[in-house]
């Protein structure tokens, strides 16, 4: 059965202005109003609060929100514990992309697990100058380096469990490249890591179903117990998904996304989901989170946890 979880921390993305949490805090209750749990026929189960969103620096990490960020993901890799115990397939609905922490940390205490990681950006590139942003350091941008075990200890070693998944266990789905990317990002250290990558170039030569497959292929291939699903809404192009903290000038339309998901959902060897970035406050009509929401529930409908009576 599915189980919807609110994950609802902002905690690693920067403030957009001055005093100003980000706003995708407000995701969950968002496709919660687009009725994304009637429409799964699943359960609720609950949510997990994040601790409150800090303004300043973090030195002893060297992430924003550092310590509240390493608290949330052991609180949440509980409760998406308890559903995966139970049998439950989890609909994590974030939050920044830091959330993705929590399953994974989930995951990594029952044993060897993969991740399927759809994302405009591949959030493991390390700063080429971090003394820029000294303690500011974002989870949400770095959040396959920490699930991989790049980072500091709090972050990235939570009960001594560094990695939460080995790289080669990763098939990252969707990437691109922006100058801004190689001026401030050594993204040399992504193309030497052994993260299995998928990026829109590839999508767009061999068709997004085509470029799913690969990456299901590639996980199911992996000696893992079966792998968790993270999407970040900014794999979506900005023409049809501007509400976003990085819109993505090249990126997916919501029926590449709708088969990929797809593909990926319905492997018998897919536990979870979690769905991130997506700012309902950049969102004026609702329509980018009606259709992000659309596409998460066709996408599900193909699973076996699903009465697709219940879908209306």
């Amino acid at each position: 059965m599915i189980a919807v979880l609110d994950a609802p921390s902002n905690l690693g993305l920067r403030p957009p202005r001055e005093g100003h949490e980000p706003g995708v805090r407000r995701l969950a209750r968002a496709l919660r109003g687009h009725g994304i749990l009637g429409r799964l026929g699943a359960e609720d189960a609950g949510r997990v609060d994040p601790p409150p969103y800090l303004f300043g620096p973090d030195e002893e990490t060297g992430y924003l929100n550092g310590p509240g960020i390493a608290d949330h993901a052991e609180r949440l890799a509980s409760r998406v514990g308890e559903l995966l115990d139970t049998g439950r397939f989890p609909v994590v609905l974030g939050g920044d992309c830091g959330i993705v922490l929590g399953p994974m940390l989930a995951l990594r205490r029952r044993g060897a697990f993969g991740l399927a990681y759809l994302d405009g950006h591949d959030d493991y590139s390390p700063r080429r100058d971090p003394s820029a942003v000294a303690g500011r350091l974002t989870a949400g941008g770095m959040a396959l380096g920490l699930v991989t075990g790049h980072g500091p200890g709090a972050l990235t070693d939570i009960r001594g469990l560094r990695p939460y998944v080995a790289e080669e266990h990763v098939a990252h789905l969707g990437g691109q490249v922006e100058p801004e990317d190689v001026e401030l990002f050594d993204l040399a250290a992504f193309d030497a890591s052994r993260v299995r990558r998928f990026p829109i170039e590839y999508v767009r030569e061999h068709g997004a179903d085509a470029a799913a497959r690969a990456a299901r292929d590639h996980l199911e291939a992996a000696p893992v117990d079966g792998f968790w699903i993270h999407l970040d809404a900014d794999v979506l192009d900005r023409s049809v998904m501007p509400a976003v903290d990085s819109p993505n000038p090249n990126g997916l339309s919501f029926e590449e996304l709708t088969s990929v998901l797809t593909t990926l959902a319905v492997s018998p060897r897919a536990l979870g989901i979690d769905v991130t970035i997506y700012d309902p406050e950049l969102d004026t009509d609702g329509m980018a989170g009606a259709m992000l929401t659309d596409t998460v529930v066709t996408a599900l409908c193909g699973r076996d946890d699903i009465d697709e009576d219940d879908e209306n």
